[in-house]
């Protein structure tokens, strides 16, 4: 009874975020493989007390956004893009799938390289390749430092998350901007280690919801996070349903968006020394 009031109260503090969707009314539940689980015993921290106050709490977790973003960017992942078309019988219709990688460049920047060639059953649009490069910038970690007095976050309840207790709190955006979405939604913080584990939402600006893809109406999205190396947690789950209005039907439509295999960067190892040049003594001056 609790965890249904807590997901009632957390869909209702979205304020109109659900009714502005003609998809999904509430966070979906998460798929059967998908767990959200922490490496038993490799923080050293003190878990934190439950009477630890949301500003403290807000503080932590948002310096840890600042970790993860900065770690994401050291760590190669394989992902995958899935764009399913659904029938009126909720059956899948046609679909889009891509696998990509991301590898160190040849200046040591990580790029993406596609693994497997793009497959496509969809009947009524097609991904361009601006959709997938916009795909790539959706920005992982909201939250961080930097970005936090733009938002109000507000404690709102608590929650499990599979097996984690977790805090949840309400985001919004204090002033909207016109060309740069912000955060609008619900997260769920990891209560003993104060890090963000999943987040559901979407993205506003002056001129209303921000959908990630053109031609399809993307914008509520909830995202699962992983822990990486017993330190991290990277998001490696997302996913957003909706309805594409077209000439003669309505049709649902469902994007998937998985990360895996994620793996540190190989350390770069010290350039040799050289030994130091012998120095030719400067020509005494001229005299005037």
């Amino acid at each position: 009874m609790l965890r249904a009031a807590l997901c009632i109260a957390a869909i209702l503090a979205l304020g109109n975020v659900a009714q502005a969707q003609q998809g999904p009314q509430g966070p979906m539940a998460p798929p059967p493989e998908h767990r959200v689980a922490r490496t038993i015993g490799t923080r050293p921290e003190a878990e934190a007390p439950p009477s630890l106050p949301p500003e403290e709490i807000i503080r932590r977790f948002s310096q840890k956004e600042d970790e993860f973003l900065a770690e994401r960017s050291r760590h190669t992942a394989r992902k995958s893009i899935r764009l399913q078309e659904l029938g009126a019988d909720g059956k899948v219709s046609g679909e889009f799938f891509r696998v990509t990688e991301t590898v160190p460049g040849s200046d040591g920047r990580l790029v993406s390289k596609t693994i497997e060639n793009p497959q496509s059953t969809l009947q009524h649009a097609f991904l361009a390749p601006e959709d997938l490069a916009a795909l790539d910038h959706i920005p992982a970690f909201p939250l961080t430092t930097s970005q936090l007095s733009k938002y109000e976050v507000k404690f709102i309840g608590s929650e499990q998350v599979d097996e984690i207790d977790c805090y949840i709190f309400q985001v919004k955006p204090k002033m909207l901007e016109l060309t740069r979405g912000l955060f609008d939604g619900i997260i769920w913080v990891d209560a003993k280690y104060l890090e963000v584990v999943k987040t559901y939402g979407k993205w506003v600006t002056e001129r209303g919801d921000a959908p990630i893809l053109a031609q399809y109406p993307f914008a509520l999205f909830e995202t699962y996070r992983e822990n990486v190396d017993g330190k991290y947690w990277f998001p490696n789950y997302s996913r957003s349903e909706d309805t594409v209005h077209l000439k003669d039907q309505d049709m649902n439509v469902r994007l998937i968006i998985k990360w895996s295999d994620f793996k540190p960067l190989p350390a770069v190892p010290p350039a040799a020394v050289q030994p130091a040049a012998a120095q030719t003594p400067a020509a005494p001056a001229k005299p005037q």
